[in-house]
């Protein structure tokens, strides 16, 4: 809104400053400030709002140190993140932006599952929650609209690099001039790094390209309810999901700024997307706003996000991965919140698996997610990673170091655009 409020000033009375919302980084810089701005300052109004209606979280007694202690902490505080985003973003995005208007969708679109889950379980005291059949149904449903709009959009399209060859080694990487809709993402660590989905279809001659757009919509879908999913398992710990979902979320915005500048698309020999850079605003908006609620998440927390965060942040997470074709990142990236699913995937398999065999389920780890297997108490190396513990691991300790390994495959993951 403020980005056509200052073009229509600056193109009809030439107001000096209004100019500047022409700019991406300005706007993203301003995105970053007003949701930092509202998450800590209204925030807190927000939290004692929810403390007055007695919206408390409700803790199962499973054993973890200082566990008990977080009954009647006040929950859907996903709430915060949401308005934080929206606010932001739509006064300083481009509302008629195709990246743009998905990435608002895909907000409110999780943020009413998420919503609906959290009510289910404090107001109406099912611990169960909204049924899990629902919540696969409206990530399903959101990941076949954000993968169709992706293919029938005309205004998504991108320009592809194209390398140009001097005695076998690449002399330079030229950006082809004309926009092309395409169904090829970026994979890491391979020389010729653009994989086309159509490709796996070759055999079906001219049909090959409109089934690779029906599996790029599938991977869309997979991916939206995988991240989703990974975000509301790892939100079990005082800033672990807040604090991984920032560094994420700047990880997708860097990449998302590269891919949306023709000459970083160049130097990293990346495609160019254009029209994403709008992206970067909103990513600016996912970070203040997830920043800001770590004020009051960090341990020990003053609210929790509930599912009213936890899968919007995911879903958030995943659309972008998908906008700016770089899905295949993802289990790098989000490694965290890939460990944390498969850890539970494992723990279920396993020990439905040694009931049906043995009559006494077994399990792999002392508990599932992840995090309550160290928080139950673990040394840290890999070797004795399973073997029983000696002391628990303090939660402070444990969100830390799963910060630290996030940083640390963020990185990683920017860096696979030049490690092939």
């Amino acid at each position: 809104m403020l980005y056509y409020l200052f073009q229509y000033l600056d193109e009809t009375f030439d107001l000096p400053g209004a100019g500047l919302f022409n700019f991406v980084t300005f706007r993203a810089s301003m995105a970053f400030i007003l949701a930092l701005l509202f998450s800590t300052l209204i925030g807190k109004k927000i939290i004692d709002g929810l403390q007055k209606l007695q919206i408390g979280e409700t803790v199962r007694d499973l054993g973890l140190e200082g566990q008990m202690k977080k009954t009647g902490t006040p929950t859907m505080g996903g709430i915060i993140i949401i308005l934080s985003i929206l606010i932001p973003a739509v006064l300083l995005g481009k509302l008629g932006n195709i990246y743009m208007i998905l990435m608002l969708i895909t907000t409110v679109w999780l943020g009413a599952i998420g919503f609906l889950d959290d009510y289910i379980k404090v107001f109406r005291k099912d611990k169960e929650g909204l049924h899990g059949r629902f919540k696969i149904i409206g990530q399903v449903g959101l990941g076949l609209i954000v993968g169709m709009t992706l293919y029938l959009s005309p205004n998504v399209v991108i320009r592809e690099n194209q390398e140009v060859m001097v005695s076998s080694h690449v002399e330079e990487v030229n950006i082809k001039s004309e926009n092309i809709k395409s169904t090829k993402t970026t994979i890491p660590f391979l020389k010729n790094n653009n994989l086309d989905y159509a490709d796996a279809f070759y055999l079906l001659g001219e049909n090959a390209q409109t089934a690779g757009w029906i599996f790029f919509v599938i991977v869309a879908i997979f991916i939206v309810t995988a991240v989703s999913n990974g975000a509301n398992l790892t939100d079990g710990l005082d800033g672990l999901a807040t604090g991984c979902s920032a560094i994420i979320g700047t990880t997708l915005g860097i990449l998302a700024y590269v891919s949306s500048h023709v000459k970083y698309a160049s130097y990293l020999n990346i495609m160019y997307i254009p029209g994403c850079e709008e992206l970067v605003v909103f990513s600016c908006a996912f970070i203040g706003a997830t920043i800001g609620f770590l004020w009051y998440n960090a341990y020990p927390a003053q609210v929790f996000m509930g599912d009213t965060g936890s899968l919007t942040i995911g879903g958030i997470i995943g659309v972008m991965a998908i906008a700016i074709h770089k899905e295949l990142l993802v289990p790098i990236l989000c490694g965290i919140f890939f460990i944390e699913s498969v850890s539970v995937m494992m723990q279920t398999a396993y020990f439905k698996i040694t009931k049906k065999r043995t009559g006494a389920g077994k399990r792999i780890f002392r508990m599932a997610p992840l995090h309550h297997h160290f928080q139950k108490g673990v040394e840290c190396g890999i070797p004795s990673m399973l073997k029983k513990p000696a002391n628990p691991i303090p939660e402070s300790k444990i969100v830390t170091r799963f910060w630290i390994i996030c940083i640390l495959l963020a990185v990683f993951t920017v860096i696979t655009l030049k490690i092939r």
